[in-house]
């Protein structure tokens, strides 16, 4: 073992040691929390240009919408956030313990399969549903023709253009944010405690209420806070299906009544709602910390309990539903629709908006996870409650709603440019435009800052899962803080690295809110042109690009979920 250093000054007790790294070693300490501050301050941009907005206001419109607007809007919303809590909770726990606790016909196709849903855009399984479910659609004409129904009258089908369709929607979409993070608790954590509860005569089903629920509960918690940001972000489904939540009223403000401040007053107090949830994410993550410090038990396989016969049968198609709901469908529908308008897949515009999709999403993804590392390692050397807060702060990006973050960097951008075009035409008689607003690079910008938290948290939970002495041993041994980093955390991260560069490039194919007010002329993604198919009461038109995305978004998808086959739960 090597000692620490035996310099002591009076007033010190031997064996501590004394802190006397060089100015090189404290001047690359200082840079990079002084990184990871810059980034913050710039991912923090929108937020500010939108509270600058919402303070200039004269509140004139708060009446009108306090009387009209925010009571109706914020009862959709709980009922929304609620239903979908419930739904995907129970789908994600349910399906993370089938795959984990049984073995079934299936099991490890299933196991990466459920997590397909992550693919399809909110947006798009909206359309799908809407057609699907459509009184022309195929389950209302096969109840028809079973039983011989002849009108709408004849019979009662829910409306899928309700509070409740919006919520299955969202449900079909965003369970694997559940599942993703149980799973991974039920392998770690609840292997040991579940064997010993087995090897004493416990059921399985008491053994998942009793021992794994428990232990899963902040895991379970953090997923379901995820899903609730994304359900607060979205826009898409919930207009497409008449659903008028808070996110859809900042629109309407902004849009329908004319009032940038009273949209931007709204988006502020839409974001306590905000932060509340990510307080309750990162008061979960704090109790679900652990590490293992055993190679074996990393790679050890729990025994399953075999289910033979109709068990097992059913156990399998309980688990395909989910799968055959979330992304079966969509694939169904636009599939039906693209077999009929297979020239569409040789339009040149689909074949521009696909480069510019994959451009846009391997930029961002690159640039959102050298971000996120510039951050985590800033808050890794400072040690500090400031950093962790700015670190934080910098997350609320992921759960702003995407047009309002696009509106709020827009205007940030705007005053930049201008400002930087009047200095220069007064100190040199030029003007420089337009640099940074309505340019590719402001996209790429607006989802970094979207998807920063996603990177992140990824990046994070993976240094929370290693030995915390193996910085401290790399230091011992004379590496600075950023050659321990290099050399030695670095490469233990590569796992959780892929896992944030397939979540980021995932989300970006999928934006498109952001996108639409951010990107310049002639600048179009896979998600545009549905949207602008879509706008036209036409999503049949836009089938060819839907399948595209679905299926540019599942590769990526398919590479992070054929880890969790393996059952290694280092590779998350």
């Amino acid at each position: 073992m090597i000692a620490q250093s035996r310099i002591t000054d009076a007033g010190t007790p031997p064996g501590y040691a004394i802190d006397r790294r060089p100015p090189a070693r404290r001047s690359a300490h200082r840079g990079s929390v002084a990184i990871a501050i810059v980034i913050a301050a710039i991912v923090l941009l929108p937020l500010a240009s939108l509270a600058a907005i919402a303070l200039t206001g004269s509140g004139s419109d708060w009446p009108h919408l306090v009387r009209n607007v925010l009571p109706a809007a914020a009862m959709t919303t709980i009922v929304l956030l609620a239903l979908v809590a419930i739904g995907t909770a129970f789908i994600g726990v349910l399906a993370a313990w089938a795959v984990v606790a049984f073995d079934f016909p299936l099991r490890r196709v299933v196991s990466w399969a459920l997590v397909l849903p992550l693919a399809v855009p909110a947006y798009l399984a909206a359309y799908a549903f809407a057609e699907f479910f459509h009184y022309s659609g195929p389950v209302q004409s096969l109840i028809r023709g079973l039983f011989g129904f002849q009108t709408i009258r004849d019979y009662w089908f829910p409306d899928i253009r309700s509070t409740g369709g919006a919520a299955l929607v969202l449900i079909s979409v965003l369970y694997p944010y559940v599942y993703l993070t149980t799973r991974i608790v039920f392998l770690m954590q609840g292997r040991n405690i579940g064997d010993v509860a087995r090897t004493l005569g416990a059921r399985p089903m008491r053994v998942f209420l009793r021992i794994l629920l428990p232990v899963a509960r902040p895991a379970i918690i953090a997923g379901v806070a995820l899903v609730l940001m994304e359900t607060i972000n979205d826009i898409g489904a919930s207009e497409y299906l008449g659903v008028r939540t808070l996110t859809f009223a900042v629109y309407s403000t902004w849009l329908n009544r004319g009032s940038l401040e009273g949209g931007a007053q709204v988006a502020l107090l839409l974001l306590v709602l905000v932060v509340f949830l990510m307080l309750i994410e990162q008061q979960s993550r704090k109790r679900q910390r652990f590490h293992n410090t055993r190679a074996t038990q990393i790679k050890a396989r729990h025994p399953r309990v075999r289910l033979a016969g109709w068990r097992g049968f059913a156990v399998l198609a309980a688990t395909l539903t989910p799968i055959l709901v979330g992304f079966g469908i969509p694939v169904f529908v636009f599939g039906q629709y693209a077999l009929r308008r297979l020239e569409q897949f040789a339009a040149p515009e689909l074949a521009s908006a696909f480069v510019t999709s994959v451009a846009t999403a391997t930029a961002t993804a690159v640039l959102t996870v050298c971000a996120a590392l510039m951050l985590v390692n800033g808050m890794r050397v400072a040690r500090s409650a400031g950093m962790n807060l700015l670190v934080r702060l910098a997350s609320v990006g992921y759960a702003l709603p995407g047009g309002i973050l696009g509106l709020g960097l827009f205007i940030g951008l705007t005053r930049f440019d201008n400002g930087l075009d009047a200095l220069t035409r007064a100190e040199f008689g030029l003007s420089t435009g337009l640099l940074t607003s309505g340019t590719a690079a402001a996209v790429v910008l607006g989802c970094t800052i979207r998807f920063i938290a996603l990177a992140e948290g990824a990046i994070r939970s993976g240094l929370e899962k290693l030995p915390p002495n193996l910085d401290e041993a790399a230091r011992s041994l004379g590496r600075s803080p950023g050659a321990s980093a290099a050399t030695v955390i670095l490469p233990l991260l590569k796992p959780a690295i892929l896992t944030a560069l397939v979540l980021v490039f995932v989300d970006t194919v999928k934006e498109l809110s952001a996108t639409i007010l951010l990107r310049p002329f002639g600048f179009g993604t896979l998600a545009t042109y549905v949207y602008e198919q879509a706008s036209r009461a036409a999503p049949q038109d836009g089938a060819a690009a839907a399948l595209v995305i679905i299926a540019t978004a599942t590769v990526p998808v398919i590479i992070l979920s054929s880890a969790l086959a393996k059952d290694q739960t280092s590779s998350l």
